[in-house]
């Protein structure tokens, strides 16, 4: 009666042996499961104010960075060639599964709403202009405008020469004004431990902006 007593697991396994085949037919299983078809509980990770990360030891001694709260992320401006660290304020939208949004988990290509601040500040430090204002303070700053710091003649030029090709795009303006961007999560959080992305522009921005409409709306 030893067998009694040995507790045997159902592993987690990636393995496709137990599918059906695409003619709807049953197939054979020949083999057990191998180590490399190991898989592991998913991570969810949640959106905290304390950031938690777990190292897991992988297959051939590798690790892995299993991130089980995160609140900060780098997030990149395409168009502008800037990255910051921002701190992430929300999750809105996750085309998978609305239990995700509503537990505020963290995965790849989910859509969160990080701080605008850091983004903010080097646009205008870069080009010399204020962004995100609303109209009633517009008048205000552009009176400031005319009491502004002496700058030499080559940073005049150089400034010059970048507001020539400078466009920003009026619903990113809006979103500046509000203090949240729209980004798309790029990373693995529950394999890298991080949660990276970049900030939504053009058509993207559009398609996601329309969704989250239409999510509200029901």
């Amino acid at each position: 009666l030893w067998f009694r007593f040995i507790s045997v697991g159902m592993g987690i396994s990636r393995d496709s042996r137990h599918k059906r085949r695409n003619t709807g037919g049953r197939r054979k299983i020949h083999q057990k499961k191998r180590k490399h078809e190991l898989a592991r509980p998913v991570s969810n990770t949640k959106l905290g104010s304390k950031k938690i990360v777990r190292v897991v030891r992988t297959r051939g001694g590798n690790k892995k960075l299993r991130a089980l709260i995160l609140e900060t992320g780098n997030f990149s401006w395409g168009s502008e060639g800037c990255t910051r660290k921002a701190r992430i304020n929300d999750v809105v939208y996750n085309a998978s599964d609305n239990e995700l949004l509503r537990t505020k988990t963290l995965v790849k290509n989910c859509i969160v709403a990080v701080d605008a601040a850091p983004f903010k500040t080097w646009y205008e430090k870069h080009y010399d202009v204020k962004i995100g204002l609303k109209e009633n303070r517009k008048m205000e700053d552009e009176a400031d405008a005319e009491e502004q710091v002496k700058r030499s003649k080559s940073v005049l030029k150089k400034l010059a020469k970048r507001n020539e090709e400078r466009v920003l795009d009026g619903k990113l303006d809006e979103q500046f004004a509000s203090g949240r961007l729209l980004a798309c999560v790029s990373s693995r959080p529950g394999q890298v431990g991080r949660c990276d992305g970049y900030i939504l522009e053009g058509r993207e921005l559009e398609f996601y902006s329309r969704r989250i409409g239409q999510r509200r709306r029901h």
